[in-house]
């Protein structure tokens, strides 16, 4: 079809209106995002900061210049997320699609942030990394969709990431703030291999568990010990077996292409390491930019345009959403 697919994303924090034009360009987003003063997100509280900033980002949409000139479809996160958050995205994108007479797409948000690195990383059939604030998995494409080899057992590394920052003073979200005390504890120890903290090990078979290893850092710091010595040592642990796992899938699918994406993979850290590994295991790896790494609208954009193009839309009556969708839940008619 000719013209643009417009996508919102609202599973959690962030409010996003992106698109894909007919072209097939990726638009970065407009954003809104709530940041909460302490504590974690309140899923009430952020949908009421997506519902008030609704007008204002519509209005942004509207001015933008390179708002396209035909919208042929409007796409939302259906899930998996907050429920009141997105709940939000999907009423937007009813009342758009209502009034512009268009077919909507309601999208797997896990799914989409794979489709966009595939797309932007030119990667066909990687094994993907996913690390996010709400999960963390290892992912592969099998028999038509999107099986999950590996997850976490209690909380995604980011909610790990973001509840020692909390204990510790640290803004939200936590990740970059211990990515910069980590670098910093190795730049105290330049010219030598830095001080590992010993930290429970994270990896239970293909799975990872990072409560016990928050616990075990926040005892560090109540004991008084240096917090750029512990930021690294989370990070190393963390990202660790994020990477152990990840090898031991490429090893048993046979892949040699590894994607990241989800929040976490804007760190720097985690990145050097899986092209340390992917490396020496004669492959690749490879995350896409960092502003497509976080919740965008235009990743749901461009899962659209790929759905709507095998003829994949929602009815109405189907649009609600669905807060513990899995990745493995969609049919990837489309790769």
């Amino acid at each position: 079809m000719q013209g643009a697919v417009l996508g919102i994303e609202s599973t959690a924090h962030t409010l996003s209106i992106g698109w894909v034009d007919v072209k097939g360009k990726i638009h970065p987003s407009i954003n809104s995002s709530v940041r909460p003063d302490e504590g974690g997100i309140h899923p009430r509280e952020a949908a009421e900061s997506h519902r008030d900033s609704v007008p204002l980002l519509i209005r942004e949409y509207v001015e933008h210049p390179d708002r396209p000139d035909k919208v042929v479809a409007v796409a939302f996160s259906q899930g998996p997320g907050m429920g009141p958050c997105l709940r939000i995205g999907a009423s937007v994108a009813r009342s758009m699609a209502t009034i512009w007479n268009v077919p909507l797409i309601g999208v797997n948000h896990c799914v989409a942030h794979i489709e966009v690195g595939r797309t932007m990383c030119e990667m066909d059939d990687p094994l993907l990394l996913y690390v996010s604030g709400g999960n963390t998995q290892v992912i592969t494409r099998v028999d038509g969709r999107y099986r999950v080899m590996g997850e976490t057992l209690d909380i995604g590394i980011g909610n790990a990431l973001d509840k020692f920052g909390r204990s510790n003073g640290m803004p939200f979200p936590a990740g970059p703030t211990l990515e910069e005390l980590a670098a910093e504890w190795k730049n105290i120890h330049d010219g030598e291999i830095p001080p590992l903290l010993e930290l429970p090990y994270a990896v239970h078979g293909m799975d990872l568990a990072f409560s016990g290893l928050v616990t075990a850092a926040q005892r560090y710091c109540n004991q008084g010990m240096d917090i750029r010595a512990v930021a690294h040592a989370i990070q190393e642990h963390a990202f660790a077996a994020c990477v152990e796992v990840a090898e031991r899938a490429m090893a048993h699918t046979g892949k040699h292409e590894l994607l990241l994406g989800g929040g976490v993979a804007c760190n720097e850290r985690l990145r050097t390491m899986c092209e340390m590994m992917a490396k020496q295991r004669s492959g690749r790896s490879a995350a896409p930019p960092k502003w497509v790494c976080i919740d965008n609208g235009s990743m749901i954009a461009l899962t659209a345009r790929k759905m709507l193009d095998v003829g994949r839309t929602t009815p109405l009556e189907d649009s609600g959403i669905i807060q513990e969708l899995r990745t493995d839940h969609e049919v990837v008619a489309w790769a």
